[in-house]
């Protein structure tokens, strides 16, 4: 990894974080057109910042802590308004952000108490990962675009949101428990 902090990968990740407040007051103003411009922005510097890291070869710490902060909060924030404003339930909302919440707060314990790397995502996690992010899309595109398929597709990814997240929390607690017996005690 490069020690460079000021990477040009880098600095879209902390223009994607730079884009979430904007994110947030276009959806809680019921601007959808400019919340869903925002999301696609943000969507292209994910993308962009992952392939000048690797091509320029760019890849540094705080990239690697940045990039998926910076999906998280964007998420969590989306989860948020969308649900202030009536768009998704928050009953989804909150399962999302608990589930988050957990699993950073499980992951810290084990790094403090243990002194073990965190464990990385999963396939579950993954897959959990992509379908929010396509519910928040599909949530804020619904008010901008006109059509019944999309309603449909909508509805669909919230569902499968549900579903993928209590999965990948249970296969998270599934992993932290086969972890568990190998952490060495600190006394």
């Amino acid at each position: 990894m490069t020690n460079q902090f000021f990477t040009l990968a880098n600095q879209l990740t902390l223009l994607r974080l730079a884009l979430i407040p904007f994110f947030a007051v276009a959806v809680l103003g019921r601007r959808y057109d400019w919340a869903l411009a925002l999301l696609l922005a943000a969507g292209v510097s994910d993308a962009l910042d992952g392939i000048l890291a690797r091509s320029l070869r760019q890849h540094t710490a705080l990239g690697a802590y940045l990039d998926p902060i910076a999906d998280k909060l964007l998420l969590s924030t989306g989860f948020v308004v969308l649900a202030i404003r009536d768009n998704l339930p928050w009953t989804l909302a909150i399962l999302v952000l608990g589930r988050d919440i957990l699993i950073v707060a499980i992951a810290l314990v084990i790094v403090l108490a243990a002194g073990l790397r965190p464990f990385t995502p999963s396939l579950y996690g993954k897959a959990c990962t992509l379908a929010q992010v396509l519910a928040v899309i599909a949530v804020v595109a619904v008010e901008v675009l006109p059509g019944a398929a999309l309603v449909w597709a909508k509805d669909l990814l919230l569902w499968l949101t549900a579903a993928l997240t209590v999965l990948s929390g249970i296969h998270y607690a599934w992993r932290i428990g086969k972890m568990l017996p190998d952490i060495p005690s600190k006394d």
